[in-house]
């Protein structure tokens, strides 16, 4: 397996990783806010927040892995045609 497709399961594994984490915590908070204080519903601020942060991890593991292949393949254009010119 290619570097980049590790990097790219590696990444996606980390989402998973990242999501499972997210629901158990917040359905903790959740459980803590209504055993608490029904009447205040704070829970959704820590759940806005860090769904904010785990569509960005998604956006990254999901939509980004081809532009990294394009960027990988302009890198290694720019180092052959570097390598090529005299010094």
């Amino acid at each position: 397996m290619a570097q980049q497709e590790k990097t790219t399961v590696r990444d996606r594994r980390g989402f998973y990783v990242h999501a499972a984490v997210y629901a158990v915590v917040n359905a903790l908070l959740v459980g803590i806010n209504f055993a608490t204080s029904s009447e205040h519903l704070w829970f959704k601020w820590p759940l806005l927040g860090w769904g904010i942060g785990l569509l960005a991890h998604g956006v990254v593991a999901f939509a980004l892995p081809r532009r990294r292949a394009v960027r990988g393949r302009l890198i290694a254009r720019e180092m052959t045609k570097n390598a090529a010119e005299p010094s």
